[in-house]
């Protein structure tokens, strides 16, 4: 990928999920890691430690470090988080739900098309290889249902 420029990413929270979202990031080669933001010092200093990115408690300090962003804080902090990132310039990705309202959501989709930047939802479970090999089944059931053993933690 000669002469493509890779995008500057950080990363708010970096919990289980947001753990993820580092290790990813991290691989691909059209991105830099450079910051993330925890409130949780522990979890900031292993992920500073083992990537060798700037931390910080407060996700602001994060603004001019970084092109782009992935939201992965409680949902109730979607929209805070979202909003100041776009209307400061910066794309976004933010974990599903988008937020904990529809009015909540509509401002983070208005702030992005304000301001002319990206912003994606997280809804990478159209991509879980089970519900893949589900798709390419070539039945047509009334409905299905499913069950998923996974740990999950209530934000």
């Amino acid at each position: 990928m000669t002469g493509e420029r890779t995008t500057r990413v950080g990363v708010v929270g970096v919990g289980h999920l947001g753990r993820h979202h580092v290790r990813l990031l991290a691989e691909n080669p059209m991105a830099e890691l450079t910051a993330i933001a925890d409130v949780k010092e522990s979890l900031r200093r292993e992920v500073v430690d083992r990537h060798g990115v700037a931390g910080f408690a407060d996700y602001r300090e994060m603004l001019g470090m970084v092109d782009a962003v992935s939201v992965v804080v409680p949902t109730r902090l979607h929209r805070e988080v979202s909003e100041f990132f776009l209307t400061r310039g910066v794309d976004v990705l933010v974990e599903k739900p988008i937020a904990p309202t529809v009015e909540e959501g509509e401002r983070i989709v208005a702030a992005a098309r304000a301001h002319g930047r990206i912003l994606q939802v997280g809804h990478v479970e159209r991509f879980n290889k089970a519900l893949a090999t589900i798709r390419d089944l070539q039945v047509v059931p009334r409905y299905i249902e499913s069950s998923r053993l996974a740990p999950f933690s209530f934000r």
